[in-house]
């Protein structure tokens, strides 16, 4: 009896010796883990909240070294910021409306211009907006926010300004660079068609109201007036160029018709006046050089906006040579 006990004990004991061997190993990998696990977290914040000074129009500004989640609270930037490879978190309704970039917005959630608490939502690290945004000190409260005046910039300056602001500047410069050249070759393509006299107007309407566009107010003027240098009628460039646009009547157009019209369809356009006896009388309507322009994707002039612009918009002109 006596033996039968030493060895059940023993047995006993053996087994709790066992048990707190494997107990104490489970501990060690367990600490291991979580040490590893600690220490990545650690980085990956660190790496977010790495920040860089950028110059802003009000003076210096920490802003995160490579933002992650940035809201776009201003239309024309959208594009911008897909061509340096960041798709924004938040974007205003606008940009899907375009052709050009909407298919790559799947991911970008459209924020009303008072939805401050849904931006909240999206926790953005960065906000880009334009100097005459009503939020912005609301914008403040949640992410560092950098306001640009929009009539400051060309279209150029816009996007390498861009680039500075999101960390992306030598790739910007780099688009800019390339988008010379490649327009250098385009504009001696649409001169070879049309020669170099021969001027243009750009027309939309939206709602009741007709306007004449300016050499820097997207519809395809960058491309039009800048990139190719095609002319605009000498009251256009007295007139609308230094204010970007101008509000005219149906009946002035002939007044502001250039030989080649560029008119904005879209789902904001009211052309009715394309029936009137005035309109059909302007010698560019019986010429056959009146090009449509999708208004919706003509709105920007962003990289990728003005690639396809520039694409259609030589195009069409070289059809009309």
């Amino acid at each position: 009896m006596r033996y039968s006990n030493t060895k059940r004990n023993k047995t006993s004991t053996e087994g709790d010796g066992e048990l707190l061997r494997k107990s104490l190993h489970a501990w060690i990998v367990l600490v291991a883990v979580l040490t590893l696990v600690t220490a990545c977290t650690g980085k990956t914040q660190q790496a977010a909240t790495k920040t860089r000074i950028y110059q802003s129009e009000n003076g210096q500004m920490k802003l995160p070294e490579n933002p992650k989640r940035v809201a776009v609270m201003f239309h024309p930037y959208t594009g911008n910021l897909l061509k340096l490879g960041i798709t924004p978190v938040a974007i205003t309704e606008w940009p899907k409306r375009s052709k050009f970039l909407k298919g790559q917005l799947t991911k970008s959630v459209v924020v009303g211009e008072d939805s401050i608490e849904k931006l909240l939502s999206l926790r953005p690290d960065l906000i880009i907006t334009y100097s005459g945004d009503r939020n912005i000190k609301k914008y403040r409260e949640i992410a560092p926010t950098v306001v640009l005046t929009h009539t400051k910039y060309d279209y150029l300056e816009q996007h390498i300004e861009l680039g500075k602001i999101v960390g992306k500047e030598k790739e910007a410069r780099k688009w800019v660079e390339e988008w010379k050249k490649k327009t250098a070759i385009e504009r001696k393509k649409v001169q070879n068609a049309i020669g170099t006299e021969k001027t243009v107007t750009i027309l939309e309407s939206y709602h009741k109201e007709l306007y004449v566009y300016g050499k820097n107010w997207a519809r395809g003027a960058e491309v039009i007036y800048q990139a190719l240098g095609l002319k605009a009628p000498a009251i256009v460039q007295k007139e609308v160029f230094p204010h970007g646009f101008k509000p005219i009547s149906a009946e002035a157009i002939p007044k502001y018709a250039g030989d080649i019209i560029f008119l904005g369809e879209g789902s904001e356009t009211n052309n009715s006046f394309t029936q009137s006896v005035v309109w059909k009388n302007i010698p560019a309507v019986k010429n056959d050089r009146v090009i449509p322009f999708d208004a919706d994707s003509f709105n920007f002039n962003d990289p990728i906006s003005l690639e396809k612009q520039l694409d259609y918009i030589v195009t069409e002109l070289v059809k009309r040579k």
